[in-house]
Order: C-alpha cells, then structure tokens, then sequence
C-alpha cells in the first residue's frame, strides 16, 4: 500500500451531485458487472456533465474510459468523479490511470480505494506523479460509505476469494419462517416480495438446499415490479444454485426443465454415482463437484470457493434453516436481510431461519453493523452487515461457560 498523504476532498454541493450521479451510475449495473466491480464515472467541465458511464457486462470497457469516450477532446482540463480508485494495471483492459493522463484530465474525485491489493492507492499515486489534482473523499463520508458499500462483494473477492454472502429470509413475529405443517405462502406482502425480487436482481446467482427445492420447488427468478427503477440489462439472469452432496433431486423440479429462465448449477458431492449425475444432466443444467465434510454435508467454504473461481462475485442464500446454519457457523454469512410480518403463528415444531450448530453463549452472539429498518408496507425490513465475535471461530459448544470452569 503506497504511503503517499492523500488529499481528502472537500466538495461543495454541486460535486456532491455529480459523485451521486456517479454512484447512481454504479448502481444501476451492480449485479451486471462480476467479476470486476460496479463503477460509475462522471466529467464535468464547470459543473456540466460533458461524458459519463458505467462499468460494461464483463470484460467490457471500464467506467473511466466509457467517460472519456463521451466527452471526447472536452476531457482536457475535466474533472472527474468516480465511485473507485481508477485502476493502473493491464488486465482485460488498458489501465485507466493512463488514458485519463493521456486525455488530459485536470482533477479526479475518487469516493473509495481500490481493495485489490495489486491498486490499493497505486492508481492515485500514479495520477498525482503524473501531475493531476487526486482527491480522496473521508471515510466518514455519507457518499464513500454508499461506494463502499457497492465495493463490498468486490472486496470479498479479493480479499477472501469467495463470493460475498447475503442471506435473505421472511419470518413472523415470532420468528417462525412456516408454520408446522411447512405452510410458507406467503409470509410477507407484496411490497416486501416486490423489494425481494429488486434484490434478486443485484446479485450474480441465487442458492438454496435440496430440501427448500424439493418443498417449494421454486423458480428462482427476477420478477420486477413494472414501474420499478429502471437498471442496465443483465447480460444473463442470476444463476440459480442448488447444493446437494446426494443430488436426490425430483427430476421434474422446475429448476431443473426450465433453462429458458436461467442456468441451473448444481454444487454436489464428488461421490454422487455417474449414473445419478447422468440422470441430471440437460440443457441449461451445470453439475460442479465439491468436496464434503466428514459429517457427509458438501463443504460449503470449498463451495464457494468454487464459485469465486466461476466469476461469482454476490450470492443471495435463500436456503432453509439447515443450510442458512451451516452459512452461519463458518462464518460465511456477510450481510442478512430479514422481512419481519406482524403475525404469529406458534409451534414448537415450526422452522426458524438458523439451525446449524449456533453458538453456546449470547456473549459471542454475531451482531448487525451498518443497520437499516424500514417498512414495507406492513412488514419490517432489517438489514445489515453480518459482525461476528471474535472468539466464535474457536467456540466449542461443549465447553463449559466461564463462570462454571471457575466455580
């Protein structure tokens, strides 16, 4: 990480709304983008927008440089503002950091760093030695947290080489997600399942377990609200994720007959039979084999890993209480979003949204950082970003609570 003193910018309320315009360009792409991040890039010449642009699908050309392609020779003596640390090495694309020096760009606004180790502040130190004003926003800035925040699945990636997690599930009251006799339709409204689906759209696949395919036997498609915000086409819908180490799966699921909707990828187990793996092959059905756990269950970290190497990027975990715990209990969990209705429905045997092992102490519960609620209609929206503590990497649930071992 260079050590060069970053200026930090001070914008007045005209930028301000030029860095929104470009985050708002960031986001209309998220989702679209994996496995590079979303980015959005504005330059202004006296506060009027003279070219701007998005992060293409994949392997397309980056935000900075779609910019520069609009605004053509009135990038000379532009400022720019952008969502990420323009980047200064060659990969699928020339460096952005050469094209805004060799098109004269006056200023760049940067709202967060890079979080690829390979840029980390490279990027701006080579814009600074190259003569160009280079501002960085605070940390405590709203408009960084929103850029970090759609840093944040990049950042995984990088960081953990694995996908960044988000866990979603609807629960009543008290804290049920079906009642006894498995009855979850629906648990929350249609403003609630209009948002659900807004978030489908953001991320690169969608996982479940057998069990939820077996018992739902859903779609696992985007279903937009018409009227809804209007977002760049997704060059493919997101994956649809099924994990299994058996692969018993009923070969009429629609998940495994519908591959107009979207592709299907299978995570099962390396010993499944080939004659069972034969049994599932068809159009638009993908079969990964993963290593499983002693207990028999596919390694889920393993699993991951897998689709990190596949260029996925955000998954939303829309599993049972079986497989959201066993997310849970390696810590693979990043950020859960939970519909909370006004109802109640009782039951010692009615599913909640974690099994698992869990932990032994409230002390060592994982809370929520970066907290939002808001309602959704009748039902309550709580997210967050999953913080776990410390020790729960090392908790053994057999162990004694401290004050016993002391006693």
């Amino acid at each position: 990480m260079p050590d060069s003193d970053q200026q930090r910018a001070l914008l007045n309320e005209q930028e301000r709304q030029l860095m929104k315009r470009a985050l708002a360009l960031a986001r209309a792409v998220e989702g679209r983008t994996s496995p590079r991040p979303p980015v959005g890039a504005v330059l202004a010449r006296n506060g009027q927008i003279v070219g701007q642009g998005a992060t293409a699908p994949p392997y397309g050309p980056h935000a900075e440089a779609l910019a520069l392609r609009a605004a053509g020779p009135q990038a000379q003596g532009a400022d720019l503002y952008v969502t990420l640390e323009p980047c200064c090495i060659a990969l699928h694309t020339p460096p952005c950091t050469e094209a805004l020096i060799a098109a004269g760009v006056r200023r760049v606004v940067v709202a967060a760093r890079d979080p690829n180790p390979r840029v980390d502040g490279r990027g701006l130190d080579q814009l600074r030695r190259a003569g160009l004003l280079v501002e960085l926003l605070d940390e405590d800035d709203p408009l960084a947290r929103q850029a970090r925040e759609l840093l944040r699945p990049f950042a995984t990636l990088m960081l953990a080489r694995r996908p960044y997690v988000t866990a979603k599930w609807a629960m009543t009251l008290d804290g049920k997600i079906a009642s006894h006799t498995g009855d979850a339709f629906w648990i929350s409204g249609p403003q609630a399942r209009a948002w659900a689906h807004a978030l489908r759209d953001r991320v690169d696949a969608i996982l479940i377990g057998a069990g939820t395919a077996r018992r739902d036997d859903p779609l696992l498609t985007v279903r937009l609200a018409v009227g809804g915000r209007r977002r760049a086409r997704r060059p493919q819908p997101p994956r649809r994720l099924i994990i299994t180490a058996s692969a018993h799966l009923p070969p009429q699921l629609r998940l495994l007959n519908t591959p107009e909707e979207a592709e299907t990828w299978l995570l099962v187990g390396e010993h499944v039979p080939a004659e069972r793996r034969l049994a599932l092959a068809r159009p638009g059905v993908r079969l990964i084999e993963v290593p499983c756990e002693p207990t028999g269950r596919v390694d889920l970290g393993l699993a991951l890993q897998r689709l990190a190497a596949e260029g996925l990027m955000h998954i939303l975990l829309e599993g049972g209480a079986a497989l959201t715990g066993s997310a849970f209990d390696c810590r693979c969990i990043d950020r859960v979003a939970v519909i909370v209705a006004p109802a109640l429905i009782g039951g010692a045997r009615a599913p909640v949204p974690l099994a698992g092992q869990g932990l032994p102490y409230l002390r060592l519960a994982a809370t929520l950082r970066n907290r939002r609620i808001r309602s959704l209609g009748h039902d309550l929206l709580i997210e967050g970003e999953v913080d776990y503590h410390p020790s729960t990497a090392l908790a053994d649930p057999t162990d004694p609570p401290p004050e016993a071992a002391t006693s």
